[in-house]
């Protein structure tokens, strides 16, 4: 099989992005407008890009189980579902969500500009159902204090940690991203005395340095999310980012995590809200709370490109078909009370 370009997945950290997730609408219409924005999207990229050659402007299309065979019309990848909630000491919700946009740019004026541009293309085909600005915190540090990311694979290593190779054949160059949003309770965290959240992160705070094995706790957030198989360390890449609104004293993380697996974070997830062993979960939870969750599969970009020559999916035909035999029928109905019929409430009339 020929090799597939991925989509920009591991593009270097930047100082600014934009979540989208959205809700396809029920009309094959909606379909069809995501696909169109999908095939177009490195266009469109590249359109809003040029505007600032420095910007590291990039967009990932990701698309969950819901609306696949919808969309595409195509197979299924492998690891393809729901997000699976999970249910330990902490609650890890499942949220709706069929597309997600994940914006990059060094700048937020180039962010918010791709995402209109998109947004005007899919107009009322698509309802967002959660939209996160994220920005850079000083030196790469969460709300909470620590950097975040530290342990992220680069180069080959991070190709081999997020690309779907040979597992899965007809979406190499694919990857599958998990997304949650995480709201702190900053008050109470900020309360700790800073050995102690040292102990909860795993790390000291100011040096980044991670602690001693000696004396991390088994419940540290970074020993709990350290998933070995076979003796194997698998990694993903998170592009976390810090997200706020001090009006509503709203302060949270972004998480985002690509892999060419989604057993890999769905195992982290695992350990952290219902422990390893059970019951030895993430401390951290006991201050961030997850409010959303969805599962998503991006395809890779050549899969993307193809998409403009390929033609429309059986579903919209079939079901495009329905409508038009639906409204023939209704149209060629004798009408007995000389009403033009429209918008006719009579039991009769309805389909």
């Amino acid at each position: 099989m020929p090799s597939a370009d991925p989509q920009p997945v591991i593009a270097q950290l930047t100082r600014a992005a934009i979540f989208l997730v959205a809700t396809v609408g029920p009309e094959p219409s909606g379909d069809a407008a995501v696909r169109a924005v999908c095939s177009d999207l490195a266009s469109l990229v590249r359109a809003v890009g040029f505007r600032d050659l420095d910007g590291r402007l990039s967009c990932v299309v990701g698309v969950g189980s819901g609306a696949w065979d919808r969309i595409f019309d195509a197979p299924r990848p492998k690891g393809l579902h729901p997000f699976r909630e999970i249910r330990g000491q902490h609650h890890a919700v499942s949220t709706p969500g069929d597309v997600l946009f994940h914006i990059r740019a060094a700048r937020m004026d180039l962010c918010f500009e791709l995402a209109t541009e998109i947004m005007s293309r899919l107009g009322g085909a698509v309802s967002v159902v959660d939209e996160v600005h994220g920005f850079n915190y000083f030196d790469d540090r969460d709300l909470i204090g620590f950097v975040d990311g530290t342990e992220n694979p680069t180069g080959q290593a991070a190709i081999d940690a997020v690309v779907v190779g040979d597992e899965d054949a007809e979406f190499a160059g694919g990857s599958y991203v998990i997304v949650q949003k995480y709201l702190h309770d900053l008050t109470r965290w900020n309360d700790l005395p800073v050995a102690e959240q040292e102990r909860i992160i795993g790390r000291h705070k100011l040096s980044d340095v991670e602690l001693d094995d000696a004396v991390k706790p088994t419940y540290a957030h970074n020993a709990l999310t350290t998933i070995v198989e076979n003796g194997e360390e698998l990694d993903i890449v998170r592009d976390n980012m810090p997200f706020g609104d001090v009006g509503k004293g709203e302060f949270g993380t972004y998480f985002i995590g690509y892999a060419r697996s989604p057993h890999r974070i769905e195992q982290m997830l695992e350990n952290m809200f219902v422990g390893r062993p059970p019951g030895n979960y993430d401390r951290l939870l006991d201050f961030s709370r997850a409010v959303t969750g969805t599962l998503f599969f991006v395809p890779s970009a050549t899969f993307l490109d193809q998409l403009a020559s390929a033609a429309p999916p059986s579903s919209d035909v079939q079901r495009a078909s329905v409508s038009t035999r639906a409204d023939s029928s209704s149209s060629s109905r004798p009408s007995n009370d000389g009403s033009l019929r429209i918008g006719s409430l009579k039991t009769k009339d309805r389909p």
